[in-house]
């Protein structure tokens, strides 16, 4: 298999967007299932776009999934980010297409990113407990936990709160 990965086009947004509602959607991470307000935010690829980079991952013609950059800088986009701090969001790979090594690809793609951009001395990240391949995929490179930044992003329910990780560059 050929992976390449890139900057999404306007024309593969659509496609992304449902790969990763579906992700979600299928592993079971939208705590309000299709009636969560995060599955219209998950959807709007084009917004993302707008304010950070999309960055995708094909194979033959074939979109396999994505991973939305934010370089430093926050932005509306970043969650946790702060100065001289990158962030990685929305990473998701279609089921059909997992354990080729796009998930993986997507997210050393960021990393270089991060490392190519001025100022820039550490990559951050937010996570769901249950995320648990994507942890792995984090720690093999070099990713470490952050207690001390975990977050919910719904004060008012008490149950969730998403886990941190950060990687210094």
């Amino acid at each position: 298999m050929d992976l390449t990965i890139r900057q999404a086009t306007p024309d593969e947004y659509d496609t992304l967007g449902e790969i990763t509602a579906q992700a979600y959607l299928r592993d079971g991470l939208l705590d309000f299932g299709e009636s969560d307000a995060y599955l219209d935010e998950l959807k709007d690829v084009a917004g993302r776009a707008a304010t950070a980079q999309v960055l995708v991952a094909v194979a033959d013609g074939h979109v396999l999934g994505g991973v939305t950059f934010v370089p430093t800088g926050g932005g509306p986009m970043a969650d946790i980010a702060g100065p001289g701090e990158a962030e990685i969001r929305m990473l998701a790979v279609a089921h059909a297409a997992r354990g080729r090594g796009a998930g993986e690809a997507l997210v050393r793609a960021c990393v270089d990113r991060a490392r190519a951009t001025d100022g820039c001395v550490r990559v951050v990240l937010s996570t769901q407990r249950t995320m648990r391949t994507a942890h792995r995929i984090y720690e093999r490179l070099g990713f470490v936990r952050t207690p001390e930044r975990d977050w919910n992003p719904l004060p008012h329910l008490d149950d969730i709160t998403l886990l941190t990780y950060e990687l210094t560059l």
